[in-house]
């Protein structure tokens, strides 16, 4: 179910009948048609091969952690992944003598891959529509609350029963069609994952934010991991020495083949999030309260921290992995609304449930329901809220220590000591040093107090503006400095004794308590439309699947497995072709500029083995070049980053990384003439393996066709 306060992802929507090559399908229902659709064009695999049973290629594909997709590539479990998705891992490893970011990883033995705490792999084992028995069971005339309560019970019971079979598996129930149909997924997780392969940060993520959602690109966004399994059965085991190479069942087969311009393609993954059945209102409060917001806060934030990562190493290797996460979105949020006003979104879905209400008029299909005026005033009278909790969350929620230690108070934390002498216990924070700047995170913070001051009206401010105002005149740094001075939640290795009268003075411990009041007057200013809004959204899906019940509906992308299929090729851009791949030449030309853009670097090994007269096995057949990355007009958002990007025979031919800046509305509106997806050619991958990384043991062991 939707949770009310989390940070609500982008809402996407769709306007118009399906086209051809427009959707995230769940596998195990694929409709025929779509299934029909995909032979026609180049798909070559019988279902079965593709969904059932442990030899499908949908076997291959994996959970890559909770946040992106991934493909195993051999019978030893190594996973490929996009480099930013395992940047984390290899920023966790690094250190300023041992920097993996900068200089890449290659482990030459098993004994030297990288164990990880808190990554996983999840493999999907099935999927089956229990819609039919949630709805027996009251659902519809439940509250929103109780319909949650519903959902987890089942989900535990169901998850019973399930372990009771095999506990090494676990079950999800996710609602699809804006809780209109309830799908029950279940899956084998493996949290044994280790970092195996990472190419240096200048060509994992070159470009940078440059390029981030541009095309062209030449970015090789991949990593390599291994799964490790329980050497007597061959399943999930926690990290162990003793714990041996997993041997799947099915693995992708890496092609040397590469594509042309209208081949098939196709990625599995797992998208995060979309809004596609999301009402114009919805459309209107995500432009004005969601994107700007997050895009103004994170401007703030990101400009103190490059400045501080470009000033020093140490803080380069903490921050990098936390400024690649705040700033993807950070950009994406802008081309958002760019997209928004100049295509007039809001107004052409507008003019769609104009449609809706006409056929609801002739049919009387929810009647007394579905009710486009409500739906309008509710959205009228959150919004000014909305964009003050999104206020709120981009500027107090992990965005510096301090915030983050004192909110952790408040909320409850592990008390230790003596039960029998309460005045003996404490709550001491853990050292994680390792993880933050001092100086940083003390600018940073008092940035986004004045900022958030600046921002909102006086009612939404949490209690502690008064003393900024009052002891301090508005002076955020003299604040800042005092927090860490005074509290002792900042200090290594202090103690808070909660059944002290000092805990409640520390003034750490009261900032904490502000915020979370602050937070509490928020979330009451949206709770009275919370309910109706989420009921009227479920409504408006349903009518529109009611209205084309002729056509195949995919639901919203939740971070399930998802298919997504349509052909290799470029797009107009700027009223000229924007080709479909991009080769060594042209990264080589933007090295060249490292000088004017930093983002543009790379060492001089790099330019050497790029500048290359004859690449070898790695030249396409049909081009004659080098091929990096490459277009294709499949389906794409959030999560499917290290997607697998098949042929239409099933074999690996890149891995998804990217959208294009020109399609950001296709997140909102799906636009068949500028939605693209950016692979990176699994050519340029092995490529890298083989002449910078030599890797000869695992390029042999994924033993490319």
């Amino acid at each position: 179910m939707k949770k009310l306060f989390l940070i609500l992802p982008f809402y996407f929507f769709t306007f118009l009948p399906l086209a051809a090559d427009e959707g995230m399908w769940t596998i195990y229902n694929l409709p025929p048609q779509v299934f029909d659709v995909m032979q026609q064009e180049g798909f070559e695999m019988t279902y079965n091969d593709l969904y059932f049973g442990e030899n499908s290629l949908k076997s291959a594909c994996v959970n890559f952690s909770g946040y992106c997709s991934g493909v195993v590539v051999s019978p030893d479990g190594l996973v490929f992944t996009n480099h930013h998705c395992g940047f984390e891992s290899i920023r966790s490893h690094s250190t300023v003598e041992h920097d993996y970011m900068l200089n890449g990883f290659y482990a030459k033995t098993y004994e030297e891959e990288l164990p990880n705490e808190d990554m996983f792999v999840s493999f999907m084992i099935d999927q089956e529509d229990i819609t039919d028995r949630v709805m027996k069971l009251g659902f519809e005339d439940m509250t929103v609350e109780q319909q949650e309560m519903l959902i987890d019970s089942m989900e535990q019971a169901m998850s019973r029963d399930i372990k009771e079979k095999d506990s090494t598996l676990r079950a999800e129930i996710k609602p699809f069609y804006e809780g209109n149909k309830f799908y029950l997924t279940t899956y084998q997780d493996f949290t044994d994952l280790r970092l195996v392969f990472a190419i240096p940060k200048s060509m994992g993520k070159f470009g940078g934010e440059t390029d981030n959602w541009m095309w062209p690109r030449q970015t090789c966004d991949f990593s390599v991991f291994r799964i490790y399994a329980n050497p007597k059965t061959n399943g999930p085991a926690a990290y162990s020495k003793e714990n041996v190479p997993y041997h799947p069942k099915r693995w992708a087969q890496v092609s040397m083949q590469g594509y042309k311009e209208g081949d098939f393609a196709m990625t599995i993954g797992y998208p995060g999030s979309t809004e596609r059945y999301l009402s114009s209102y919805g459309i209107r409060e995500m432009r004005d309260a969601d994107n700007a917001t997050r895009a103004q806060v994170r401007g703030v934030k990101q400009d103190i921290m490059i400045r501080h990562m470009r000033a020093d190493e140490g803080v380069r290797i903490k921050y990098d992995s936390k400024y690649a996460q705040s700033s993807n979105y950070w950009k994406n949020s802008i081309g958002m609304n760019k997209c928004i006003d100049s295509i007039g979104i809001i107004n052409q879905k507008k003019q769609y449930e104009d449609r809706i209400a006409a056929y609801q008029d002739s049919t009387g299909y929810l009647k007394d329901k579905l009710n486009f005026k409500d739906m309008a005033r509710m959205y009228n009278e959150r919004l000014q809220d909305r964009r003050a909790f999104m206020y709120w969350a981009e500027t107090f929620s992990r965005t510096n220590e301090f915030c983050t230690r004192a909110m952790a108070l408040s909320r409850g934390m592990e008390v230790k000591g003596p039960k029998e002498k309460p005045k003996k216990q404490y709550i001491e924070f853990e050292d994680n040093s390792n993880e933050w700047d001092e100086a940083l995170d003390r600018e940073v913070f008092a940035a986004l107090l004045k900022n958030y001051k600046d921002n909102l009206d006086s009612k939404y401010l949490p209690a502690f503006y008064k003393t900024i105002s009052t002891k301090f005149g508005n002076n955020y740094t003299a604040y800042v400095d005092y927090l860490y001075k005074k509290s002792k939640i900042m200090k290594k290795g202090k103690r808070l004794y909660v059944n002290k009268k000092s805990y409640q003075k520390d003034p750490g411990v009261q900032f904490g308590l502000d915020l979370l009041e602050n937070l509490a007057y928020l979330r009451e200013q949206l709770l009275p439309t919370y309910d109706s809004i989420d009921i009227q959204e479920r409504y408006l899906c349903a009518a529109k699947l009611r209205m084309e019940q002729d056509l195949p509906h995919y639901s919203d992308a939740n971070f399930t497995m998802r298919l997504s299929y349509g052909q290799v090729g470029g797009f107009e851009l700027g009223g000229k072709p924007s080709g479909y791949y991009t080769t060594a030449e042209s990264i080589v030309e933007k090295m060249k500029q490292a000088d004017k853009n930093i983002e543009y670097f790379a060492e001089p090994i790099m330019h050497e083995l790029l500048s290359a007269r004859d690449f070898g096995a790695y030249t396409d057949k049909t081009t004659g070049k080098m091929q990096l990355c490459f277009l294709t007009n499949n389906d794409i958002t959030g999560g499917n980053s290290g997607s697998p990007m098949f042929d239409g025979k099933g074999q690996l031919i890149g891995l998804a990384f990217d959208g294009n800046w020109d399609s950001l509305s296709s997140d909102i509106n799906f636009d068949s003439r500028l939605a693209r997806c950016i692979g990176v050619d699994i050519r340029y991958v092995l490529f890298m393996m083989d002449k910078w990384g030599h890797a000869d043991r695992l390029l042999r062991e994924i033993n490319a066709k």
